[in-house]
């Protein structure tokens, strides 16, 4: 390049923007069409997929080819086959699976982001996801669809208190509890975690039927109503938000963490999933994608940044806020009851 030149500026990543809504469509598609469940049982030819499932060979040709090049299936001699990735994740009765939140992602998120200029100049959402109302039938569909989100990260922070080597009780306060799986995972690791999940009384029927499903029901108690409104009892070891704060925003989420507090003993962790932007709001992309999504779905909510939540946290009473790495979108955010 010579001196002063400047690099070449090409469309191809607006290209490639203007065409990313492709991948969960397809992905999306191969779930309704059963092609997961389907290449779950052993390698076939789309001619053979399509004899078990009903489908056209020509749509199963076009979009098997296109998961080949997203790598979630593998070719080989005509005949395809899952990849690791989505034996674990894309396969309809495998437990922590994602095959159902791409085909509620076709029917339900993208319908309102569908509706995103108009958002944009009211500043308000279509339909608010946060208040108990309409929110109850979107989270019953979608806590357990999004299961694995947060179950390395529950995982994680389990192994991370080290409750598998409890002598004693260990009490949970999961709020928000959703799908249960952060009290799930926690109770997985010892018998003698004991949950209370505290969440709408919609939204209760759900997180028992997925407790049962993992084996842990008879560990785990229910406080229904708004947070911010029922009485959450007190003396718990541990308390969780996973992914709550940021449909909450940030008036809501100061008074929750504010009303937490008391529910801990002294000495008590606070364990926080969210979705971190930094304090620029300059990256990650995720967390800045994310606070757009809060925009389409919520009143108020929005994505923050540790040093926000850090601030807040030590307002409600609580030190030593910190991040501990996991899996998932974002570190999880841990604080110590003063």
């Amino acid at each position: 390049m010579a001196k002063n030149e400047q690099p070449q500026v090409t469309p191809e990543r607006l290209m490639q923007f203007g065409f990313a809504y492709a991948p969960p469509l397809i992905i999306g598609a191969a779930v309704s069409n059963k092609v997961f469940d389907t290449l779950a049982r052993g390698p076939k030819s789309v001619d053979e997929v399509s004899r078990e499932t009903g489908a056209s060979t020509r749509g199963l040709r076009a979009i098997m080819n296109a998961l080949v090049g997203l790598e979630l299936l593998a070719k080989r001699n005509g005949k395809y086959a899952l990849t690791p990735e989505s034996e674990n994740f894309l396969v309809r009765d495998k437990p922590g699976t994602l095959a159902g939140f791409f085909s509620m992602n076709r029917l339900r998120l993208i319908q309102l982001w569908m509706k995103l200029d108009e958002i944009v100049r009211t500043g308000q959402p279509v339909e608010a996801r946060n208040l108990e109302g309409p929110g109850t039938e979107f989270f019953t569909e979608l806590v357990e669809n999004i299961i694995p989100m947060s179950y390395g990260a529950a995982q994680a922070l389990a192994n991370h208190l080290r409750i598998a080597d409890a002598k004693n009780s260990v009490r949970v306060l999961d709020l928000a509890a959703g799908s249960g799986i952060w009290g799930i995972a926690l109770a997985q690791k010892s018998p003698r975690v004991e949950v209370t999940a505290v969440d709408w009384a919609g939204m209760i029927p759900t997180t028992k039927r997925i407790t049962q499903k993992f084996g842990v029901s008879d560990r785990f108690k229910y406080i229904e109503g708004d947070l911010l409104e029922a009485d959450l009892g007190s003396g718990y070891d541990i308390a969780t938000l996973g992914h709550i704060l940021h449909s909450e925003g940030e008036e809501r989420s100061r008074k929750l963490l504010k009303k937490t507090a008391p529910a801990l003993r002294g000495g008590a962790t606070i364990a926080i999933g969210e979705w971190l932007v930094n304090d620029e709001r300059t990256e990650p992309l995720n967390g800045l994608m994310f606070a757009v999504n809060m925009l389409v779905n919520t009143e108020r909510g929005d994505t923050f940044s540790f040093n926000e939540i850090k601030s807040w946290l030590e307002e409600a009473g609580f030190k030593d806020a910190r991040t501990l790495e996991a899996p998932g979108p974002s570190p999880l955010v841990l604080a110590t009851k003063s």
